[in-house]
């Protein structure tokens, strides 16, 4: 089996970095979060949702708004969590917590994105099937790349 490229050295850091890190991740996925969120309502006042949206098709795209509200409070979690349970010190309780908040955030994320990807392809393509297909090979590769990546790398670590 072929080795990946890279030393594979591994260094251990300090609880405050490792907040430090946790924190900068959340600040640097959270505007996108926003903006999917601020588009999604966005696309229920313009006056074409309506007329190319039959009933069924805007409840998806109202879970899929929900679903990215649900990712937003999740990744925000740990700044509101840091300031008002341990805004002087850090914790690994907290580390692990805030990290937990932030992989818990993919998932609703993922299927947001999953289910609007729906909605565009259905509106597009007119085909339900090649929507779902759409949305599947999309929620594939959020997995490959936010779950199975990143377990294949640790073992490696």
């Amino acid at each position: 089996m072929d080795k990946p490229v890279g030393s594979g050295k591994v260094e251990n850091i300090s609880l405050d970095a490792a907040a430090g890190h946790l924190l900068e991740e959340c600040r640097m996925v959270l505007p996108g979060i926003q903006a999917l969120f601020g588009f999604q309502l966005i696309a229920v006042f313009n006056q074409g949702f309506a007329e190319k949206l039959g009933h069924g098709a805007q409840l998806v795209h109202l879970t899929a708004t929900l679903l990215s509200a649900l990712a937003m409070a999740l990744v925000m979690a740990p700044a509101a969590l840091h300031r008002m349970a341990e805004p002087k010190q850090v914790s690994e309780r907290f580390v692990w917590l805030a990290s937990n908040l932030v992989l818990a955030g993919m998932f609703p994320l993922a299927l947001g994105v999953g289910l609007d990807a729906y909605i565009v392809a259905g509106v597009i393509v007119e085909n339900d099937a090649v929507g779902i297909a759409i949305a599947f090979v999309l929620l594939m590769v959020f997995a490959w790349l936010w779950i199975l990546l990143p377990r294949r790398q640790r073992r490696y670590g």
